[in-house]
């Protein structure tokens, strides 16, 4: 039995296409979770785990639906071994019950595990050169050092609401608390 799973990672996106395409590969079932990749506790994807049986087949659209770091996806795709079923991955053709679909698979997987690094690393060193050219990331401050000198007088001296001066300067009251 062919068996798909699909996952999204907000609530927002449409799982539609995922499970169009495992139906059309002749997926019987799909389970589908809707929640970050990162996060291993997925409840569709335990549930299937744990009903696949000896002879069946665990289909995906791509491999990365069903795990984000190479480790986790060596370790599904060994629990899904483990319980004598194969894996097979849509858009990078692979299917693991076969010793060539085994090495391309692992192949792949260390491929985009590479990529995923790469990527880290290159938004690590633009925000160190950023940052030597005096650019600093994050959301800009609420308050320039006047209102913030201000509040702190309004707050402090004059004892005011800090529910009243955040209205009056339109942010938040944590922002006065910490100015």
């Amino acid at each position: 039995m062919i068996i798909g799973y699909a996952r999204v990672s907000t609530d927002d996106q449409s799982l539609d296409s995922q499970t169009d395409a495992l139906s059309a590969a002749g997926a019987e079932r799909v389970f589908a979770d809707k929640i970050s990749g990162s996060r291993r506790a997925r409840p569709e994807l335990d549930k299937m785990l744990e009903q696949l049986r000896d002879g069946d087949v665990v289909a995906v659209t791509k491999y990365d639906r069903l795990a984000r770091s190479l480790k986790d996806l060596l370790d599904i795709v060994e629990a899904i071994r483990e319980r004598g079923a194969g894996f097979r991955s849509l858009a990078e053709d692979i299917d693991t019950t076969t010793p060539a679909g085994r090495l391309v698979f692992h192949v792949f997987a260390s491929i985009a595990q590479f990529e995923r690094e790469r990527i880290s690393e290159r938004t690590r060193e633009g925000l160190v050169s950023a940052r030597k050219r005096g650019r600093v990331g994050g959301r800009p401050p609420a308050l320039s050092a006047a209102q913030k000198k201000e509040v702190r007088r309004m707050r402090d001296e004059e004892q005011r609401a800090i529910a009243e001066i955040a209205l009056l300067f339109k942010v938040s009251e944590r922002t006065v608390r910490r100015a």
